[in-house]
């Protein structure tokens, strides 16, 4: 019988939970009130500036009905700002304001720079093979996912599922699995936990 700390799935959420407390402990060393669900928003905001709430939900792959509260939380920070559509009025379009972008622009040079933490205990060669196969993992179950990773929805700015010289993806650490059903890829973010 195969011990539960060494089945895939507990293996999986133990990296996560490892990956959330790095970050946090870098944004509160720079003395930042930012979880990695809020910077992939915020990042994704940045990239595709007028998406909806449930784009941002798909973009980021997190759930809908969650969604809202992290949204709610940014907003009342003044980190976004919420605009009726002027094509349905309806919908409300999702924008960074000026303390969200200037938020984003401090943070990602940190959260890059943190990855290196994520991924202590592995050396080059193997933190490569280690990205490389988590994002063959997430795209190969991305459809099984409750939140399945989609496609962005205006072909905008190529930095959601860009990778840095390491081929790494910059967004929240994550590797990359290319959306479901075909697409450019989009980013699987690390330590999503938190919002």
């Amino acid at each position: 019988m195969t011990p539960f700390h060494a089945m895939p799935g507990h293996l999986i959420r133990r990296l996560n939970q490892i990956a959330v407390s790095v970050f946090q402990e870098h944004m509160q060393a720079l003395g930042l009130d930012l979880t990695p669900v809020q910077f992939a928003a915020l990042q994704a905001l940045g990239a595709h500036p007028g998406i909806d709430q449930a784009t941002l939900s798909a973009l980021i792959a997190y759930d809908r009905a969650t969604i809202g509260g992290v949204v709610d939380r940014m907003e009342g920070k003044r980190l976004i700002a919420r605009r009726i559509n002027r094509r349905d009025r309806r919908a409300r379009e999702l924008r960074l304001t000026e303390a969200g972008a200037a938020l984003l622009a401090r943070a990602q040079p940190e959260v890059e720079a943190l990855q290196k933490d994520i991924l202590a205990g592995l050396d080059e060669g193997e933190q490569a093979q280690f990205l490389a196969l988590a994002a063959r993992l997430a795209q190969a179950g991305n459809a099984r996912s409750r939140v399945p990773m989609a496609p962005a929805p205006d072909g905008g700015p190529d930095t959601v599922g860009a990778r840095d010289e390491h081929g790494q993806c910059p967004i929240a650490g994550g590797s990359e699995a290319p959306a479901r059903g075909g697409g450019r890829a989009l980013p699987v973010p690390s330590g999503t936990g938190g919002n």
